[in-house]
């Protein structure tokens, strides 16, 4: 795997992007028609339209697995998590803390831990960008001397205490930040992210739209890094398609009223309104689709809001709707395991890089022979490129062992780090809604930053 040639990290620079589709066997959902096509009358029903998401496929049910149990051993790496479990993510908040405590469970089920002892976690809510409760999450951890963060969620919840984590010479490491401004970031070499870029997101999501027929396009957007990069990044890929942004309005963490963004962009009669936002989401769509009347099917929704909304809209709400996700496609097996962890989950979003995450920081303690901070960050990008590919914890520590160089391949995909601390390649998701306001894997896109 390739990385940027370049030995500093204090030196940034912008990346680029290419895309190669990757079909995961055949679509899972069918049935709807494009943006900017009505359908003909035998597509449509008046529950509202054909069933296009969960309820038109076979979804299996997966049971619990069992977790292995710990070894009996002196703990010699300790972490931290600043993940939301209040605020305007919280639904994140599930399946990424089951991917790091499934993470802490396989290292510490091991012969050989890290560096012959176990890994522990101390979990901390982030909140969001309306609250401090981040940068008191920060604190805390920071005085319990962990070596290492995983988190946040958002990418305007991590700016907020970037600089407390770094400064400190405490690895930070984001299964969720998109926004483009951390590749930039002067952050010491300290903060690496398992999720690309929303540069390349921002791609599939452009490409998506103008692909199913949408030529005059709407953006709606949260104004933070997070929605700013975003949706900067799916306007290029519109234009760049053939396709026009026709309206574009921002709105800020804590509003309620939406009324004037929403008549802004409905003046200008577009074909598909992409929609940039968290739990605000709740309040758009109600007032976009059940007030103003415009087609659930034409909004297409991104990693922030692609959510359970079955107990909040009126069945056949968004049915047909689609929306993009960093990460692969949970398996069943990945699922089982995660399920093991916490039985009540119902979504799995960015649970696999979270899970990555805390396996990389453990193998980079364990090449550098060194749990601090200060020897994680030294192995980082090392243990993620250049040496013999392994794909479990287990296999990747005996290779250390044996002193071979090692290149981890992740649950979330290849995981290479360039000098930024950016993954430079990754999977984008494509996933569509049914009926019922929930939604299931559609396909998978395989895009290179570099």
């Amino acid at each position: 795997m390739s990385v940027f040639a370049s030995p500093s990290r204090s030196l940034r620079r912008r990346v680029s992007v290419g895309i190669a589709t990757v079909g995961i066997g055949t679509l899972l959902l069918a049935g709807c028609s494009s943006a900017g096509d009505g359908g003909s009358d035998d597509e449509t029903t008046d529950a509202g339209a054909t069933a296009c998401g969960p309820e038109a496929v076979e979804t299996t049910e997966v049971e619990p697995a069992e977790i292995a149990a710990a070894q009996e051993r002196d703990t010699s790496l300790t972490i931290g998590s600043i993940l939301p479990t209040t605020g305007t993510l919280a639904f994140l908040g599930p399946p990424e803390i089951a991917g790091v405590d499934l993470a802490i469970a396989d290292i510490n089920a091991s012969e050989s831990g890290v560096l012959g002892g176990n890994a522990a976690v101390i979990h901390r809510d982030s909140g969001d960008t309306t609250t401090d409760i981040a940068t008191q999450s920060a604190t805390d951890l920071l005085s319990q001397g962990v070596s290492g963060i995983v988190g946040a969620a958002s990418s305007g919840v991590s700016f907020t205490f970037i600089d407390q984590v770094t400064g400190a010479q405490v690895v930070q490491v984001s299964p969720a930040n998109t926004s483009p401004d951390f590749s930039e970031y002067e952050d010491g070499g300290y903060f690496f992210r398992t999720a690309p870029s929303d540069v390349l997101q921002g791609r599939v999501l452009g490409n998506l739209m103008v692909g199913d027929g949408a030529t005059n396009i709407g953006l709606l957007y949260l104004n933070d890094a997070y929605g700013t990069g975003l949706s900067e990044n799916v306007k290029a890929a519109v234009e760049a398609s053939g396709g026009t942004i026709v309206a574009e309005e921002a709105f800020n963490e804590g509003d309620s009223q939406f009324s004037s963004q929403i008549d802004a962009i409905m003046a200008e009669d577009p074909d598909a309104i992409a929609l940039i936002a968290f739990d605000q989401t709740k309040v758009i769509i109600p007032e976009l689709v059940g007030t103003q009347g415009y087609p659930g099917e034409n909004v297409y929704f991104v990693d922030g809001n692609l959510a359970d909304y079955s107990a909040d809209f009126d069945e056949g709400t968004l049915n047909c709707a689609k929306g993009t996700l960093p990460g692969v496609l949970a398996t069943d097996d990945f699922r089982s395991r995660l399920l093991g962890i916490n039985p009540d989950l119902t979504d799995y979003s960015y649970s696999a890089e979270s899970y990555d995450a805390v396996i990389l920081m453990a193998l980079a303690a364990i090449a550098a022979d060194d749990a601090s901070g200060p020897g994680i960050q030294s192995q980082m990008q090392a243990v993620s490129e250049g040496g013999e590919k392994c794909e479990s914890f287990d296999a990747c520590a005996e290779l250390l062992a044996a002193g071979t160089d090692i290149d981890y391949d992740g649950i979330s995909g290849p995981i290479t780090f360039d000098e930024n601390g950016d993954p430079t390649e990754a999977y984008i998701g494509v996933y569509q809604f049914g009926a019922g306001n929930t939604y299931a894997p559609l396909t998978s896109e395989f895009g290179s930053l570099g």
